[in-house]
C-alpha cells in the first residue's frame, strides 16, 4: 500500500470515529440478528432491508406491510416502532458416538431466546438521515450456540457471559446524493425513511452496523422473524463479514443505485479474536472490505428476479489451520490451537451468489452459494468454507390468509481439508469440535409456517432436521422443532 492510499484509509476512518464515538464505548452487539427486510424489521445483527428500486421490486415485496399494534408516527420526518422476538427450541436425545467441549449436548435439551429492538429516526432534510436502535438480547440457545456451524438459532447471542442490559445495536448517518431528477417511490422502514429517492444516486452510510444490513439480502431467506431461523439459510455461511459477538461492526458503505442494477461496498472493523466483543481500532492494520452487485433481473421470462454477487476480504489476526496441524504433528502442542501463534495479520476471502426468482406472484425460490479460501481461521460469523442453500417462501395470500407466510429450505454446509485435519487431530474451533472428527457435510432442512393472529402478534411453528451436525457423521441425526412469537409495535 502506497504512502498516498495508506493516508487516504486513514483519513476515511478518522471520519468514521468521529461520527461513532459514542458508540465506541458502548457494549458491542452479537451476531444473530435480524433485519428489516422489505415488510419489517429484525433482532440483533440481522436487519433486512433491500437497495432495490420500489419500481423495480425484488420479488420478494409485498403489497401488505405487516400488522402492528399501535399506529405509525403521522410525521414522516420520524420514525419509532419496536419488535420482540421470542424462539422457543427443544431437541430430543439423538445418537453421538462421543462429544466435545464444543458439541451439540445428545441428550434432551430446551432453550428460549428473546432479542428486543426499539428503532427510532429522523429526516434532518430531504437527502440525510439519522437511524439510532437500541436492543437486549438474552435468555439462552440450545448447548449454548455450540456444536452446529449452521445453528438452529441466528438470534440467539454466542457469548452467555456478555451482559444483558440494553446496547446501541446501530447508530447510522446516512446521506444520499441525486444523481438524476427523477424520482421512485420508496418503502419506509427503520433502514431509510425516505418516501421517495432518485433513480439513479450514491448512498452514504457510516456509523455502526451490520454488514448484513445492506449486503447479501434476500427478501425470503434473510429475517428470522417472520422467515427461517437458520444461521446458514438466513445467511450465506461462508460470508465470514466483519462483525464483533452480537453481529455488528463499525464502519461506512458506499450504495450506487440505478435504474435496474446496483453497486455497493462496505468497509468495516474486524474483531480482536475469534467471535469477540471487543474491535481492532487500527483500520490501518485490521480492515475487511465487502463488494456486491445487484442485477434486479428474474432468470425466468416476463418474472422479476434479483442477483446478487458478492466478493468480500478479511485482515485480522487468524491462525492457520495448516500451522496450528503442524504444531501438533511436531510434539509441541498436545492438542491443535488455532489462537497459539504471535500476533499476526492473515488474509481471508470468498465470494458468493445469491438469487431470488417468483414463480408466482405470491411464490418465490431462492437459493445461494458461498465459498472462502479455507486456510484462514474461521473469524466472525460461523465456521463454514462452502455452502449451497435452496428453498421457497410462500406468502399466505395463496390460501387468503394475506400477512401468513411458509417456507421450506435445505442447506449443505462443507469446510476445507485443513480444516478437517485441525478439528480430526482434537482442535476446537470458536463453534464446534467434537474432539475428534468422521467426516461428513453438514446437511440441514428447516420448514415454518408463520400465522397473523391480531395486529401484530404472530406465532410460527417450525421443525429442522441436522445430518452430522459440526460435521461428524458419529452424531445425530437431529430434529429441532421450534416456537416463535413475534411482536410488532
Amino acid at each position: 500500500m502506497t504512502r498516498h492510499q495508506r493516508a487516504t484509509r486513514t483519513a476515511l476512518w478518522l471520519f468514521v470515529l468521529v461520527s461513532t464515538s459514542s458508540a465506541r464505548g458502548q457494549e458491542q452487539p452479537a451476531q444473530p440478528a435480524v433485519a428489516v427486510t422489505q415488510q419489517n424489521t429484525g433482532g440483533p445483527a440481522n436487519t433486512t432491508t433491500s437497495a432495490a428500486d420500489s419500481s423495480d421490486p425484488s420479488p420478494g415485496t409485498s403489497d401488505d406491510p405487516p400488522q402492528e399494534m399501535l399506529p405509525r408516527l403521522r410525521d414522516t420526518r420520524f420514525w419509532l416502532s419496536g419488535q420482540m422476538n421470542f424462539i422457543f427450541q427443544t431437541h430430543p436425545p439423538f445418537h453421538a458416538a462421543y462429544s466435545g467441549k464444543n458439541s451439540l449436548d445428545p441428550n434432551y435439551e430446551k432453550a428460549t431466546s428473546r432479542v428486543m429492538t426499539l428503532y427510532t429516526g429522523v429526516r434532518l432534510n430531504n437527502s440525510t438521515e439519522l437511524l439510532v436502535d437500541i436492543e437486549e438480547a438474552g435468555g439462552a440457545a440450545l448447548s449454548a450456540g455450540l456444536g452446529v456451524a449452521g445453528s438452529p438459532n441466528l438470534d440467539i447471542v454466542r457469548n452467555p457471559l456478555l451482559s444483558k442490559l440494553p446496547y446501541l445495536g446501530r447508530g447510522i448517518i446516512h446521506k444520499v446524493f441525486a444523481l438524476s431528477k427523477e424520482k421512485v417511490e420508496n418503502q419506509r422502514n427503520a433502514l431509510s425513511l425516505f418516501e421517495e429517492l432518485p433513480r439513479r444516486r450514491l448512498e452514504i452510510r457510516f456509523g455502526k452496523f451490520s454488514m448484513v444490513d445492506f449486503f447479501d439480502q434476500n427478501s425470503v431467506g434473510s429475517d428470522t422473524h417472520f422467515q427461517f431461523t437458520n444461521w446458514t439459510i438466513d445467511n450465506n455461511g461462508a460470508y465470514d463479514y466483519a462483525a464483533d459477538t452480537r453481529g455488528y461492526t463499525v464502519g461506512f458503505t458506499a450504495d450506487y443505485e440505478d435504474h435496474n442494477w446496483g453497486l455497493r461496498f462496505g468497509e468495516g472493523l474486524m474483531p480482536k479474536v475469534a467471535n469477540g466483543i471487543d474491535l481492532v481500532w487500527r483500520p490501518w492494520q485490521v480492515h475487511a472490505e465487502n463488494f456486491e452487485y445487484e442485477l434486479r433481473h428474474g432468470v425466468i421470462p416476463k418474472k422479476p428476479g434479483v442477483v446478487r454477487v458478492l466478493a468480500f476480504t478479511n485482515y485480522a489476526n487468524m491462525g492457520i489451520y495448516r500451522d496450528a496441524v503442524a504444531q501438533f504433528d511436531k510434539g509441541l502442542v498436545s492438542a491443535p490451537d488455532i489462537t497459539n501463534h504471535p500476533w499476526h495479520i492473515t488474509r481471508k476471502y470468498g465470494f458468493g451468489i445469491n438469487l431470488e426468482q417468483n414463480l408466482a406472484r405470491n411464490l418465490i425460490a431462492f437459493a445461494r452459494f458461498g465459498w472462502d479460501n479455507g486456510k484462514t481461521e474461521s473469524f466472525a460469523y460461523t465456521e463454514v468454507d462452502q455452502t449451497f442453500a435452496g428453498g421457497l417462501g410462500a406468502n399466505g395470500a395463496i390460501w387468503h390468509r394475506r400477512h401468513d407466510r411458509a417456507g421450506l429450505a435445505f442447506v449443505t454446509n462443507a469446510i476445507s481439508k485443513d480444516h478437517q485435519n485441525y478439528l480430526a487431530d482434537g482442535g476446537y474451533g470458536f463453534l464446534i469440535g467434537d474432539g475428534a472428527l468422521n467426516y461428513g457435510r453438514e446437511n440441514i432442512v428447516e420448514t415454518y409456517y408463520t400465522a397473523h393472529v391480531w395486529r401484530g402478534i404472530y406465532v410460527a411453528p417450525g421443525l429442522q432436521r441436522i445430518v452430522n451436525p459440526g460435521y461428524n457423521r458419529d452424531r445425530g441425526p437431529v430434529f429441532v422443532p421450534s416456537f416463535r412469537l413475534h411482536l410488532e409495535f
